[in-house]
C-alpha cells in the first residue's frame, strides 16, 4: 500500500515566512502526532520585485503580492494549506479559498530602531575613525529607550509603510520620511551602515519570531542583529497597527473538510473575531495592505472594542467603538462608515 501523502503546507521562502510556517507545522505535528506535515516554498511576486516602490502615492501595486502564488498552489491542489502574515492576506480572496483559522497573536505593536551612540562613540575610540568614507553621511548614533517625541528635530526614518509613514508625520511633522526595502535583516543592516538614516520601523512581532529581543538596557540582539543598535517600542496610542498584524493566517480550500478540521486546531477564539473586525474595516475602506489606514480590535469581557485612523483625503480621522463580540463584521463596518 502506497504511503499517504504528506499534509503540505505552503509558505514564502523569507527568514520570517519560514519561521511562521515552521511555528504551524509544529503546532500541526503536536496536535496529529500521526499525520505528516511537509512545507513548501513558494516564490511569490512580492519576493521577486524587492525593488517595487510600497509608498509612493499614486501608484497601486498588484493586491496579493506575497500571497497570489500560495493561493494558486491551493487551487490546483498542489498545497493544503497556506500560512500568512495575515497584514499581507487581501480581505478578498478567490472563490473556492477562506481564512478558516488565525493561532493566538502575537504583541501588534511597533519597534523604532536605531544606531546606539555610546557604541558608535566606543568603536571609533578603539578604530581612530567613525567607519565612514568621503561623501558619505557620518554615522549618527542615539541614546537607549529615546521615544519617537524626543528623537533629533528633522530626523529621517525609513518606512515602505504608508500607514507608518502618516502616523510619524502626524506625531512628528518635521521628520524626513523615506523609502526603504528588503527583508528584516537588511533593513536594519541599512540603518546601521547608512549614515543618511537615522531610523527604521519594523513589527514587533516579526522581530520576536525571528528570535531577536530588545534588552533591557535597550539594545537589540539576536544571531543576524547588526552590532550598535538599539530598539524603542511604539506605544499604539502612537503607532497604530496595520490591520492583522501580529497575526497568523491560514487559508485553505473551502471545500476541503479535512483539513478544516485540523486548522480547527489552530485557531484562538478571540485572535480570529479581532482580526475579523479590523479586514471588516479595511474591506469597507476599499483598501489593501498599504493603503493609509490603521485598526486594533481587543476582546473585553464580552464585547469586542476597536479603535481606527485613516490618513486617506488629508488629515487624520480616528474612530472608536465596540459591540458584541459575535458582531466583530458589523464593528469594522461601523468604523469604516465612520471615516469615510
Amino acid at each position: 500500500m502506497a504511503a499517504e501523502r504528506p499534509i503540505l503546507i505552503a509558505t514564502r521562502g523569507s527568514a520570517l515566512a519560514l519561521a511562521q510556517a515552521n511555528l504551524i507545522a509544529a503546532q500541526c505535528r503536536e496536535a496529529f502526532p500521526r499525520l505528516r506535515f511537509e512545507l513548501r516554498i513558494i516564490k511569490t511576486t512580492g519576493d521577486k520585485l524587492q525593488k517595487a516602490s510600497m509608498a509612493k502615492k499614486g501608484e497601486t501595486l498588484p493586491k496579493g503580492l506575497f500571497t497570489k502564488e500560495l493561493e494558486v498552489a491551493l487551487v490546483k491542489g498542489q498545497a493544503d494549506l497556506a500560512v500568512h502574515s495575515l497584514k499581507d492576506l487581501p480581505t478578498d480572496l478567490p472563490a473556492g479559498l477562506v481564512l478558516v483559522a488565525t493561532p493566538k497573536r502575537a504583541d501588534v505593536r511597533d519597534v523604532l530602531i536605531y544606531r546606539d551612540a555610546e557604541f558608535i562613540k566606543t568603536r571609533a575610540a578603539h578604530t581612530g575613525s567613525e567607519d565612514w568614507s568621503p561623501g558619505q553621511d557620518a554615522l549618527r548614533g542615539l541614546p537607549p529607550h529615546l521615544k519617537l517625541k524626543d528623537f533629533p528635530a528633522k530626523a529621517t526614518i525609513a518606512t515602505s509603510s504608508t500607514r507608518r509613514k502618516e502616523q510619524l508625520l502626524a506625531a512628528r511633522p518635521d521628520l524626513k520620511v523615506v523609502e526603504i526595502r528588503g527583508n528584516v535583516s537588511t533593513r536594519m543592516q541599512k540603518v546601521a551602515e547608512r549614515g543618511e538614516l537615522d531610523a527604521t520601523v519594523l513589527a514587533l512581532a516579526g522581530l520576536t519570531r525571528l528570535n531577536f529581543k530588545i534588552e533591557a538596557d535597550g539594545r537589540l540582539v539576536g544571531d543576524a542583529v547588526p552590532d550598535g543598535l538599539l530598539a524603542t517600542i511604539l506605544d499604539v496610542d502612537v503607532m497604530l497597527p496595520c490591520v492583522g498584524q501580529g497575526a497568523i493566517g491560514i487559508e485553505i480550500r473551502a471545500d476541503d473538510e479535512r483539513i478544516a478540521k485540523i486548522c480547527e486546531r489552530l485557531n484562538h477564539f478571540n485572535t480570529f473575531h479581532c482580526v475579523t473586525a479590523e479586514r471588516a474595516f479595511l474591506h469597507a475602506m476599499g483598501g489593501g495592505c498599504q493603503s493609509p489606514v490603521a485598526a486594533y480590535a481587543a476582546i473585553t469581557g464580552d464585547q469586542i472594542v476597536m479603535r481606527a485612523v485613516s490618513f486617506h483625503d488629508g488629515p487624520a480621522k480616528r474612530s472608536e467603538g465596540k459591540r458584541p463580540i459575535a458582531e466583530a463584521t458589523a464593528l469594522g463596518e461601523e468604523l469604516a462608515a465612520k471615516l469615510k
